[in-house]
């Protein structure tokens, strides 16, 4: 399947019998506890979005990463994967830092990376959000900053906790789009727009299969690509806020979620 291409003609060209269909979307989530019981959960927001464009989410649990045949098995079930933000930052020495993350997350960073590998050797489709973008960075062999607001030259990515929890997500800075990448065939009415930022740590150095889709005004990477692949996009914003009335939003989920049915209807015939 490495020629299967995904472009907005030939999302448009598709029939009505084929546009009904409802891709199935993997999405990973976050380790956490509840009641002293260990607990994995998901914002109900990164759900909704996946609801709202027209796809079917379904939590992946991170003993995939860990189960023979697991992470293969639910890969031929599925028609893409969505990385989803969190609180957690991905350990540093899986990107050759040194130090200890106090909010991490080593499960979801074990079954992010295995996804993200075997989603790309495979030409899933791939959506991935602020942590997921970083996911996507250091699968993929980048680095990060660990703590970007104290690198000279860059400004404050965080969100501001003192705000409301709906005001954290504000739209703060803009965004400038690289011309020629998937962003901007995506977007094509959109050269700079605004986004939220609630994002401590950030792209630091992009491996060689990654493009850079978008930067901030402190030229911090706001959005990556993957060479040669169908449809692999990291964005280090929340899209999944407001998906139904923010048109960036709107466009990414659904372009995301067409790529995903196109898949599935390609590996029919």
């Amino acid at each position: 399947m490495d020629n299967i291409s995904f472009t907005l003609e030939s999302k448009e060209a598709l029939s009505t019998s084929e546009a009904a269909y409802r891709p199935v979307i993997g999405v990973v989530m976050c380790e956490n506890t509840i009641d002293e019981n260990p607990a994995l959960t998901v914002h109900e927001k990164y759900l909704d979005a996946i609801f709202n464009a027209d796809g079917f989410p379904i939590a992946l649990p991170h003993e995939l990463a860990s189960r023979e045949g697991a992470l293969e098995s639910i890969l031929s079930r599925v028609d893409g994967i969505f990385l989803t933000g969190s609180p957690s930052n991905i350990e540093p020495h899986l990107y050759g830092e040194e130090g200890v993350e106090a909010l991490a997350d080593p499960g979801r960073d074990k079954l992010s990376i295995a996804l993200i590998q075997a989603t790309l050797e495979k030409k899933i489709p791939l959506f991935a959000a602020c942590r997921g973008m970083q996911e996507l960075v250091v699968a993929t062999g980048g680095t990060l900053y660990r703590k970007v607001h104290e690198q000279p030259g860059y400004m404050d990515h965080r969100e501001d906790t003192h705000l409301p929890h709906d005001n954290q997500y504000d739209l703060v800075h803009p965004v400038e789009i690289k011309p020629g990448g998937l962003l901007s065939e995506l977007l094509p009415d959109y050269q700079r727009f605004e986004v939220n930022s609630l994002h401590g740590q950030g792209a630091k150095r992009l491996g060689a299969s990654l493009t850079i889709e978008a930067v901030a005004p402190d030229n911090l990477v706001e959005a990556v690509s993957v060479r040669h692949h169908p449809f692999a996009l990291g964005v280090q914003w929340h899209p999944e806020w407001h998906s139904l009335t923010d048109p960036v939003s709107k466009k990414l989920f659904e372009a995301f979620i067409a790529a995903c049915r196109e898949r599935h209807e390609l590996l029919k015939i």
